[in-house]
C-alpha cells in the first residue's frame, strides 16, 4: 500500500514552542535536567544521538540504535482522529487545545482514587528518556526518544487492589477545541477509550509519556499526557488522557467496539496477522517516498520480543489479536 506523504505545512501551524514549554519547569523539578530544552529540535537530535547507551538499556528494550525519526516528521505526521482524519490535521488543529492546567481522574480498584493534578500524579517520580519505536497499524512507523515515566510506578503511587486486572485509559471530550469530535462524518463514539491487562501495564517498557525529543509533548503527539505501549500498534497509545481506571473486568475499547474484526484488544504487532485489508509483513519507516520508501520487515512484538513474549505464552495470537 502506498503511504501518503506529509502535507507541507507551514512552520507557524504546527504548535509553538513557547507554548508547550510552558510546563518545563516542573519537568526540570520532576527530576530530569534537559539543558537547552528551548533549542531547535535539529540541536536536540544532535545531543540524544551523542549519548552512548549501556547495554542493560539495550537488553532491557528501552533503547534502539535505529535511526530516529526527525522531529519535523515525528511533529507534522500523527493518527489524533480528535482533531482529524488527515495525518496532517493534528498539527494544522492542535493549537487550539488547552493542556495547562490538567487533570487526571483516578479511579477504580486503587486505594488512593481521586482527581489528581498533573504535576501532583507526577511527582516524585522521575522522568526517563528511552528510546521507542511507534507502529502504526497502517504500515509506518517511527523511532522517537520519548520521555516519561513507567506505568508501573504511577500505578504504585495510587495503590491497586488485589481486583485490579486491568487499566482504563479514557482521552479528553472537548469538542469546542478538538474539531474531530464535533464533525458530522466522525464514527467515533466520544472520548476515546483503551486498555490494557494489568500485567502489560506493569512491564517496565510501558511508558507514560510527557515529552519527546528533548522537550515537552508537542500537542499534536498527545499533550500533556499519553500512553506509549512500543510493542502495540499505534492506536493503542492513547493521547491527552484525562482518566485513569482500574478495574476486574476487561474494557471495552474505542476500536475494537467501532470495528472488532479490524482491531482486538491487544494490538500486538504480529507480521503474520495481516489487517484485512493490507498486509502486516512489511512497514514504511518515516521518512519516506516514492522514490525511497524505507520498507522494512514488520518484527514479531515490533521488536520487543525478548522482553514482552511471555506475557503471551500459551495464547492463539490470531484470535487475540
Amino acid at each position: 500500500m502506498l503511504i501518503k506523504q506529509p502535507h507541507d505545512i507551514a512552520s507557524s501551524e504546527i504548535t509553538p514552542e513557547s507554548i508547550y514549554l510552558r510546563r518545563r519547569e516542573f519537568m526540570t523539578g520532576a527530576g530530569i535536567a534537559l539543558a537547552g530544552m528551548a533549542a531547535p529540535s535539529w540541536a536536540l537530535a544532535e545531543k540524544l544521538d551523542a549519548r552512548a547507551a549501556t547495554p542493560a538499556m539495550a537488553d532491557k528494550g528501552f533503547y534502539t540504535s535505529e535511526d530516529k525519526t526527525p522531529f519535523k516528521d515525528v511533529a507534522r505526521y500523527n493518527n489524533f482522529y480528535e482533531f482529524g482524519t488527515d495525518k496532517g490535521d493534528p498539527a494544522r488543529y492542535a493549537d487550539a487545545l488547552t493542556v495547562d492546567p490538567w487533570s487526571v481522574m483516578v479511579e477504580g480498584e486503587v486505594g488512593k482514587p481521586g482527581t489528581y493534578a498533573l504535576e501532583d500524579l507526577l511527582k516524585g517520580i522521575d522522568l526517563e528518556e528511552r528510546i521507542y519505536r511507534l507502529r502504526c497499524v497502517e504500515a509506518w512507523s517511527m523511532v522517537i526518544p520519548w520521555i516519561g515515566i513507567p506505568l508501573h510506578k504511577l500505578l504504585a503511587k495510587v495503590e491497586p487492589t488485589s481486583k485490579a486486572k486491568y487499566v482504563e485509559f479514557t482521552a479528553l471530550y472537548r469538542p469546542e477545541e478538538m474539531r474531530g469530535q464535533r464533525s458530522r462524518f466522525s464514527t467515533i463514539d466520544w472520548p476515546y477509550v483503551e486498555g490494557l491487562r494489568m500485567d502489560e501495564a506493569m512491564n517496565p517498557l510501558t511508558l507514560m509519556a510527557t515529552g519527546l525529543y528533548g522537550q515537552e509533548l508537542p500537542k499534536q503527539n498527545g499533550a500533556p499526557f499519553r500512553l506509549v505501549v512500543p510493542w502495540k500498534y499505534g492506536f493503542k497509545s492513547i493521547k491527552s488522557i484525562v482518566k485513569v481506571r482500574l478495574t476486574e473486568k476487561q474494557p471495552a475499547t474505542t476500536w475494537q467496539q467501532l470495528a472488532p474484526q479490524e482491531y482486538g484488544f491487544y494490538a500486538n504487532v504480529n507480521p503474520n496477522v495481516d489487517h484485512p485489508r493490507w498486509s502486516q509483513k512489511y512497514e514504511r519507516r518515516l521518512p519516506n517516498s516514492l522514490f525511497d520508501p524505507n520498507r522494512i520487515k514488520t518484527r514479531m512484538f515490533n521488536g520487543y520480543e525478548a522482553q514482552v513474549a511471555h506475557l503471551y505464552k500459551g495464547m492463539n495470537l490470531r484470535r487475540y489479536y
